[in-house]
């Protein structure tokens, strides 16, 4: 008998061996026989004729067409330049006040308010009949029932079974046939439950599409400890999910590449037709090269990466203290805020999007109004013009400036909530920051403003100064970067320079 690495005895599928078999052993077989042979074929065919969807019969048969080759390409960097080393200040300048007096509002969160508001309601259900859970606690005592893998994931402690069929699924041979093989395991297993329970666990916590990709792979490695095995587990839950994913072999390895309709730059991708997917795994770490894999989706599977964060992950609170500190004419601010930390390490994981994903995320709601209200007490009662100027200083000097490749060892674009959380920062994270500041704190319109090698802000205000013009209308320059500038001043640098693009920022 033939053996895999597993020491698992392989068995002869040509039916014409089985055909041979039986024609000797005719006479000799009763009744017993004949359905112990009948139960004996139909177990060799079961994987093949029991797939619990319909979708991955013809799948399966379809990876095992000849794969085709396909050429790596590498998706351009954000900076077409290196930004610049160091970023000399100007000098500290009064300009006359303009606008009407300001008196900040900070707007309730009133789902929160809800969420609390259900939160005491239901404590006062459970209090009345606490005294019944007892009792019946002591005569049957809740017992938690154990999961096959379990792991924290960002404060929350997650559990799943796995079916018998995708503990078995291994990546063997080492080839194309081995990816069908992998499949047809994970396909016949009653992986229905897995499938609903990820779902159900995304939907709670808010996850957006990065958040679910985090999981799936927290999940495939668990199950698996080769990382073949677990890029294979992850394909299979992402096709599951509807999400257009592929897999294809380089060097006897498997490849996991997620469709993208956006740039996700610095990162390995693959064209398939007009589609284009994305090897996550390897952002920021250089080629793959050449791959083998197959041009047709998994039948339903369409939706692609979208890295956009439009609202906040629902992240166990783990509510950590900071202070940004900086000083303006003599006069030193303070501003104290609360950040959870596990939406900081969720934050981190991320690959280079594009910049309306940064630009358009949220801040936290109560780090937001922490940072709200530590300004408001220096804001109210100034004139508007000299108000955003405080805000556009804030966030000029509370934070030390440093390219990302000195303080990341490659480019990363941060979210705001992050740029408050790092003492050093460099030119868009600032920009990202201030926009929302301004946004939220002021409802004005604003642009993100960016140059072959640098990122500034504009803002739709009439006050003098460098401007630029979008959609026929004037924006006025606020450089978040460029140390004790007000609104209208641009680095000299970049004033004769023309901008290569503009981001917009969505007002709620």
């Amino acid at each position: 008998m033939q053996q895999n690495k597993h020491g698992v005895v392989k068995l002869f599928s040509q039916f014409g061996h089985f055909s041979l078999v039986l024609i000797i052993g005719f006479s000799t077989l009763n009744a017993n026989d004949t359905k112990s042979f009948a139960n004996f074929k139909r177990a060799q065919q079961k994987s093949f004729q029991n797939y619990q969807d319909k979708r991955d019969n013809d799948f399966n048969s379809y990876l095992k067409q000849q794969f085709k080759a396909y050429k790596v390409y590498v998706s351009k960097p954000l900076y077409e330049q290196p930004k610049p080393s160091k970023i000399e200040p100007t000098k500290e300048l009064h300009v006359e006040p303009v606008g009407p007096r300001i008196s900040i509002k900070i707007k309730e969160d009133t789902k929160k308010a809800k969420l609390v508001e259900k939160k005491k309601i239901k404590k006062e259900i459970i209090s009345i009949v606490k005294e019944e859970k007892k009792l019946i606690a002591i005569v049957t005592p809740i017992q938690s029932i154990p999961k096959d893998i379990n792991f924290e994931f960002y404060g929350s402690n997650l559990g799943f079974d796995m079916p018998e069929g995708i503990k078995k699924a291994n990546f063997y041979p080492q080839n194309q046939k081995g990816i069908s093989t992998f499949f047809d395991s994970a396909a016949s297993s009653d992986y229905e439950n897995l499938i609903t329970d990820i779902k159900k666990i995304s939907k709670d916590m808010n996850l957006n599409d990065w958040g679910v990709y985090l999981l799936v792979l927290k999940i495939s490695n668990k199950i698996f400890s080769e990382e073949d095995d677990s890029k294979l587990m992850s394909w299979f839950i992402f096709n599951k999910l509807g999400y257009a994913v592929k897999v294809g072999l380089a060097n006897k390895h498997i490849v996991l590449m997620h469709y993208s309709k956006k740039t996700i730059y610095s990162t390995p991708n693959y064209s398939f037709d007009t589609k284009k997917y994305y090897v996550i795994a390897n952002y920021s770490k250089g080629r793959v090269g050449r791959l083998f894999s197959y041009e047709q989706d998994y039948p339903g599977a369409i939706k692609d990466m979208d890295l956009s964060l439009k609202t906040l992950p629902n992240f166990v609170s783990n509510m950590k203290k900071k202070s940004l500190e900086f000083k303006q004419f003599g006069h030193t601010y303070t501003v104290p805020f609360t950040y959870n930390k596990n939406l900081i390490d969720f934050m981190s994981t991320y690959p280079q999007a594009d910049y309306d994903v940064f630009f358009n995320a949220p801040l936290a709601d109560k780090t937001y109004k922490d940072i709200a209200s530590g300004l408001k007490k220096y804001l109210d009662g100034k004139k508007a013009s000299d108000a955003m100027n405080f805000v556009l200083n804030f966030v000029q000097k509370s934070f030390k400036y440093e390219r990302d490749n000195q303080q990341f060892g490659r480019e990363k674009v941060m979210f705001a909530e992050e740029t408050l959380y790092f003492d050093k920062s460099d030119c868009e994270d600032r920009a990202i920051l201030f926009s929302y500041l301004i946004k939220e704190l002021f409802h004005v319109p604003v642009i993100g403003v960016k140059y072959s090698d640098h990122m500034a802000t504009a803002l739709y205000i009439p006050i003098k100064g460098d401007k630029v013009i979008v959609n026929n209308r004037k924006f006025v320059i606020a450089d978040p970067t460029f140390i004790n500038a007000n609104i209208g001043m641009s680095m000299p640098k970049y004033r004769s320079k023309k901008p290569q693009s503009y981001i917009v920022v969505k007002r709620d």
